[in-house]
């Protein structure tokens, strides 16, 4: 039979003997005191699970007589447990008068009758009812005892074991078969564990709360609050109710000063803050757990920078303990408890945080709550570019379709609004104005709703929130990424809000502005449809004067607020139909406005209607066959720039041109825009300094870089647009398919989410060879929604990308996924990481 002692020196091995074990090893030669304890490995108790004879003999040999033991489980992974600990193994008559001198007769007496109770239920499997039901009789302990022992021996036919060496077998191979049952196995499945993962059994002396009764423990926990300041509490529990009942108990300066001892060894050599689970033997705190406490991302970020202020772990250390993803928590809204019974639907997490409002299902009714300032969440079956305003103006937005890179999930995303799409298990009628869940709730617009975009979750009513807090030491640890990064960061915004935001996260400059975005107020939607609708180029550029002073005053906001950095602005990319009005309301209000019959309205929509319309008449193709529109845009962002250089600030254009395909196509607007450029330095005296470059969404693009970095000073990658065609998915309709195809194995990962290597890789892979060869000072960047994802970056960087550029919000996701890739791979390279 083969076991071990835990004693001073002797590490035992997580795979051998289990997580717990391995955990509690190490403390003997720190100094810090645990009991006597005898750890099983993990092929002993799969031996003893299919019937191997365990001598116990030997083992309870290793203890003083008349000891009582507590077997405790010690999964393979401590996260992949389940069991639950046996204590006081070996109750008998002459141990319990052992108890007796050392507890008294009450508390001996309960210890007696807890470890007849869980002998009987859980290592033979008799009625726990019947002996909750002894449990509750209004009788003494003693007598407790006694019925107890008579239920035992009527079910069992024999008498209650008084053998210590038989307890001890019995309660190990009931453990050991209870691991290797269905139910385990389920419950480790559930965890994404191996079904097969393996247990080991600490088999320990069990240590009492000197003087104040038997089954009490301590939880201690010491939080390093600054240099100078810590903060050390301790609590006590009753064990048997698994810590939940708190119980008030003194403890002595000898006992707390040990603790804070055993804190700081714990914090130097394994370092962390730790939570010690013990009891106080003879004044002398005794270990029996330690763990690393719940923490939320900001507390888990004060750790790590504590730490390394302390000189206890380095920079590099600290930002590898943090997943990039788990930032979104620190940064958004949480939800705090809630009863769950009121979910209401489960969809798409599309938008981290978390939002409560009435129900409205326009975005005119979004902005009418705005402007009496209530709480709402935009619910739409889905969102287009005309419900942008509303989104800005909500606090939630709710869709019954989509996926995470749909209209509403990447413009949530960059407003920073939470948003759940795909809630399919909710029934939108929009016109009804109601919303129905499966379970025959109705909601009408009005009633009160919770969405939480980081679980992906709809909850009927009104639910507390969290609010983020960002301090020093989030600052601190954003500016250690930004040391060890070695690839460019800048943000996606559209308006001065998400400007704000990618300043305050310091973004390297605005990697996408969509100018679409700031058509949609109402002054300018009116103008931009009346554009829409005159016949001639020329009538069109009377009204697009009017356009033209609203855009230069965007322009030069950015520029203004972005001094010294590049501003990427995309020249207008949607189709113009995304403009026109979408019901009879819109059209009787755009017919009046512009003072023509509404036949006319109909007739124009008819015209610019398109079976499929995002691969019709947008990009590149809009600006080539109506030039004016791309001029003014042109002419607003050179104004602008000008007058933001004459103001001694420093504005950094760079023009991008969308949706393109050919060289020649770039050739055109190119010299649209150096006509442009020029005329402006003209008038107004100035040396204007830009840069014009491609956004690459399409294969053909992406085939021909070469060609099109002839004339670009860079390319930039929407790839979002990119794995559509490449894959010919819709990504607003992509849930559906690819939640299936990986399921089975079709796809390793959502292409939405994460950049498929073996396709839109192969694309982006020669594009960037073929842009390089053609041009040697080409500036590459994925602008797309993959562009925060970890394993994009690091795509991004083998393939030599300048930079990457997502929503706001998202900026520290990268910069510490960014960071975290150069760090691996100078550990994979056997270099010391950046501290």
């Amino acid at each position: 039979m083969h076991y071990s002692l835990i004693e001073n020196g002797n590490i035992l091995n997580r795979d051998e003997f289990g997580g717990k074990a391995s955990k509690l090893s190490k403390l003997p030669r720190m100094g810090i005191s645990i009991p006597r304890s005898v750890v099983l490995p993990i092929q002993t108790v799969r031996s003893v699970a299919q019937g191997s004879i365990l001598n116990t003999d030997e083992l309870i040999s290793h203890f003083p007589e008349n000891s009582l033991l507590a077997i405790r489980p010690s999964a393979q992974h401590v996260e992949w447990g389940g069991l639950q600990t046996i204590l006081n193994v070996g109750m008998n008559e002459r141990s319990f008068q052992k108890n007796v001198n050392d507890l008294g007769q009450e508390e001996a007496e309960l210890n007696y009758l807890n470890f007849i109770v869980d002998y009987s239920v859980r290592v033979f499997r008799l009625d726990p009812e019947e002996f909750e039901d002894i449990r509750e009789r209004k009788i003494s302990h003693s007598e407790k005892i006694v019925q107890a022992l008579e239920f035992y021996q009527s079910e069992m036919d024999e008498e209650f074991t008084q053998d210590p060496r038989e307890q001890l077998y019995h309660c190990i191979r009931s453990m050991a078969r209870v691991w290797d049952g269905t139910t385990a196995r389920m419950l480790r499945r559930a965890q994404d564990a191996p079904e097969d993962s393996g247990l080991g059994l600490i088999i320990q002396e069990m240590v009492y709360q000197s003087g104040n009764g038997a089954l009490k423990v301590g939880k201690s926990h010491l939080q390093t609050m600054s240099k100078c300041e810590c903060r050390h509490e301790i609590s006590y529990f009753d064990i048997v109710s698994l810590g939940k009942n708190q119980i008030k108990l003194d403890t002595t300066d000898e006992v707390r000063d040990t603790l804070n001892k055993y804190h700081t060894t714990l914090r130097s050599e394994l370092k962390d803050e730790f939570e010690l689970i013990f009891v106080s033997e003879n004044n002398h705190p005794v270990i029996l757990d330690y763990k690393i406490p719940t923490r939320t991302v900001n507390s888990e970020i004060k750790v790590a920078v504590k730490l390394v202020e302390d000189n206890i772990i380095n920079k590099s250390d600290a930002l590898m303990r943090i997943d990039p993803e788990s930032l979104a928590r620190a940064i958004h809204t949480q939800l705090g408890d809630f009863d769950r019974e009121k979910i209401l639907s489960r969809g798409i997490a599309a938008s981290p945080g978390a939002a409560s409002g009435v129900i409205v299902f326009s975005s005119k009714a979004a902005e009418e709550m705005a402007i009496k300032e209530h709480s709402c969440i935009l619910v739409r079956p889905e969102t287009g570019p005309e419900d942008i305003k509303g989104m800005y103006t909500a606090k939630g937005v709710l869709t019954g379709r989509g996926g995470l890179t749909s209209h509403a999930a990447v413009i949530a995303r960059s407003l920073g609004v939470p948003c759940v799409a795909a809630a399919t298990d909710l029934e939108f009628n929009p016109k009804e104005k109601t919303l129905v869940a499966k379970s025959g709730t109705i909601l009408s617009e009005g009633d009160h709703i919770t969405i939480d975009g980081s679980d992906g979750i709809v909850i009927k009513g009104f639910v507390p929130k969290v609010r983020p807090s960002l301090d020093t030491d989030f600052d601190t640890f954003l500016n250690w990424s930004d040391e060890i990064r070695d690839i460019g960061v800048r943000a996606n915004a559209d308006t001065l809000d998400e400007v704000a935001v990618a300043k305050g996260f310091r973004a390297e400059g605005i990697g996408l502005c969509r100018t679409e975005h700031m058509f949609f107020a109402e002054s300018r939607l009116t103008v931009m449809r009346e554009m829409i609708f005159r016949d001639s180029t020329e009538d069109r550029r009377e009204v697009l004067k009017d356009l033209l002073a609203m855009q230069k005053g965007d322009f030069k906001d950015l520029f203004v607020q972005m001094t010294g950095y590049p501003v990427c602005i995309r020249l207008l990319d949607p189709p113009l139909h995304e403009f026109l009005p979408r019901d009879q309301e819109e059209i009787r209000e755009l017919a009046e406005a512009l003072d023509l019959p509404v036949s006319q309205i109909y007739t124009r929509m008819d015209e610019l209607r398109e079976f499929n319309p995002m691969l019709g008449m947008r990009g590149v193709r809009l600006g080539i066959t109506m030039p004016e529109i791309y001029e003014m845009q042109a002419r607003a962002i050179f104004e602008a720039a000008a007058e933001v250089e004459k103001s001694g600030l420093q504005a950094n254009p760079e023009i991008m041109i969308p949706l393109v395909s050919a060289n020649r196509e770039v050739e055109l607007i190119k010299d649209l825009v150096d006509t442009i450029a020029l005329d402006v330095q003209d008038k107004t005296g100035s040396e204007l300094t830009y840069k014009i470059g491609v956004m690459v969404e399409t294969p053909r693009a992406a085939m021909r870089a070469g060609d099109l970095a002839e004339k670009s000073s860079f390319l930039s990658f929407g790839t979002n647009d990119l794995t559509q065609l490449a894959f010919g998915i819709s990504r607003d309709d992509a849930s559906r398919i690819i939640d299936e195809y990986l399921k089975k194995g079709v796809l390793n990962a959502d292409p939405f989410v994460s950049i498929d290597y073996d396709g839109v890789g192969e694309l982006l892979h020669m594009a960037v060879q073929r842009g390089r060869k053609a041009r040697k000072d080409l500036i590459l960047s994925i602008c797309g929604e993959h562009s925060a994802d970890p394993g994009t970056i690091q795509f991004c960087r083998e393939t030599n990308f300048s930079y990457v550029s997502c929503t706001p919000y998202r900026i520290p996701i990268a910069k510490l996924a960014a960071a975290q890739c150069v760090i691996l791979d100078e550990i994979k390279n056997g270099k010391s990481a950046k501290t």
